[in-house]
């Protein structure tokens, strides 16, 4: 298969297997979208969903977030893990907003991403589920599951975003994105990974990686 064979199969497949995407955080506005994205970082979307309901009782917008202290949010939001920083990043960029976007989240990525507590992918995240603008946002699942498929070195997150959007059509970053991350958790997961079922590595899969998987199994 040539590269661009390989890209077609990987669309092909994950079309079939999700023709709807569900997106993975509970939000009902870019607030609250930003926010969940926010406390995402190294937790599990499972346990972001148990804790936004909680915080967003108290506050789902910029302008009651501030009213509370970061002590208090922190108190919320801390079975996320990170709760310190995060508590900080939230108040922070909810009191921005109010101060320079009258509380409305901007559109832009780089703006969002002088938002404290915001990077790149959380910045990405929000464009492209918010506001649908096309945006390839890399996390480890997609960033193990590019490396895996031959469609990047690995080397870093910066990289597999940039190999992304030249391989993959523009008009279907956004879904890709989501699709990938879901069959990363359903098919490719880092641990516990088994190959017979992951039908997209292993038809079109590096020949290292295979190798490797072969390899241990073997003295397994």
């Amino acid at each position: 298969m040539t590269k661009a064979e390989k890209v077609e199969f990987t669309i092909q497949t994950l079309q079939k297997l999700y023709p709807s995407i569900p997106v993975p955080l509970d939000h009902k506005d870019p607030y609250t979208l930003l926010i969940a994205v926010l406390l995402s970082a190294q937790s599990t979307d499972v346990r972001v969903n148990m804790i936004t309901p909680l915080l967003f009782e108290v506050a789902d917008n910029p302008y009651d977030m501030v009213k509370l202290s970061v002590d208090e949010i922190r108190e919320i939001i801390k079975p996320v893990g990170l709760s310190p920083m995060k508590a900080k990043g939230i108040h922070g960029l909810s009191k921005m907003l109010i101060e320079k976007y009258d509380g409305v989240v901007p559109q832009d990525m780089a703006l969002l991403e002088e938002f404290p507590g915001v990077g790149h992918k959380t910045a990405g995240v929000v464009v492209a589920q918010a506001f649908g603008i096309p945006a390839f946002p890399v996390d480890t699942h997609i960033h193990r599951l590019m490396y895996r498929w031959g469609f990047t070195n690995g080397k870093n997150v910066v990289q597999t975003e940039k190999d992304a959007k030249r391989l993959f059509p523009k008009e279907l970053w956004n879904d890709l994105h989501l699709q990938i991350i879901w069959y990363g958790r359903e098919y490719s997961p880092a641990r516990g990974w088994d190959l017979e079922k992951d039908i997209i590595t292993k038809t079109i899969g590096r020949k290292t990686v295979l190798d490797q998987y072969y390899k241990l199994k073997k003295t397994n």
